[in-house]
């Protein structure tokens, strides 16, 4: 559900404003001052990375490239920048996490089940989650419209270290996909989490989801850790989901 292209075009379609108060913990943060909810929610997994929405603990300020460029990409004739989430944008965000979940999981989960997943659930979801950045959201922007996002944030899996972050949700709009914002969006999450501190980065996907595996391993450099292989239930199935990982340097 990401798009495909060499690492090296990768740059060219990354654009990223961060200039906006953050209420998350730092990856270098204490467990105590790191405690939060953690609602992974199986009916809306990312990629599947899980999501998840939290309550904010601390702050930290991020300013870097205040004046953000557009890139035109090599696969078609539109114009693509990366920047962050603001609270009108949850609305769109919400679209493009339905659709693309039912388009990307339509052979791998029973049809009633993906049919559950709703916008309104959805936006609710991710308003908040603008409103903590918790986790903190970027969003690809086609012209005006929204085309993607990516929400990253400090790993949630138990006794991970405090420099460890997570790609916790990634979505591209369908008719978006290979075009190469699923790199950009990478890129963005990648610098914002080497911003706050941290020096590994994990995910979790589908073991079905070859699209997916496809990406991450031969476009954005993880590497599967097979000790972490799990079944999570989808309705009437039950599926294998894998922790990816990779070095942010």
């Amino acid at each position: 559900m990401r798009g495909w292209m060499d690492a090296a075009l990768a740059a060219r379609f990354f654009s990223l404003n961060l200039t906006q108060k953050l209420t998350m913990p730092q990856c270098g943060d204490s467990d105590a001052a790191r405690r939060r909810f953690n609602l992974r929610d199986n009916s809306s997994p990312a990629s599947h990375c899980a999501d998840a929405l939290a309550s904010p603990v601390s702050s930290a300020t991020i300013s870097r490239n205040p004046h953000p460029r557009l890139f035109t990409s090599d696969f078609s004739m539109s114009s693509y920048s990366v920047r962050p989430a603001i609270a009108r944008d949850a609305k769109s965000i919400a679209e493009i996490h339905v659709a693309t979940w039912q388009a990307a999981y339509a052979d791998l989960m029973p049809a009633d089940y993906l049919a559950s997943v709703n916008v309104e659930k959805r936006f609710a979801f991710w308003r908040e989650a603008i409103e903590f950045s918790d986790p903190q959201l970027l969003v690809a922007v086609d012209g005006e419209k929204i085309v993607g996002f990516v929400g990253f944030d400090r790993s949630r899996d138990a006794g991970s270290k405090s420099s460890t972050g997570e790609i916790w949700a990634m979505y591209v709009s369908p008719e978006h996909w290979g075009k190469g914002l699923g790199l950009a969006l990478w890129d963005g999450a990648r610098e914002g989490l080497k911003e706050e501190g941290c020096t590994q980065v994990t995910l979790w996907v589908l073991l079905k989801n070859e699209r997916a595996l496809r990406f991450y391993e031969n476009g954005a450099g993880f590497k599967r850790e097979m000790p972490s292989l799990k079944t999570v239930a989808f309705g009437s199935v039950r599926l294998e989901e894998i922790r990816l990982k990779r070095p942010l340097d």
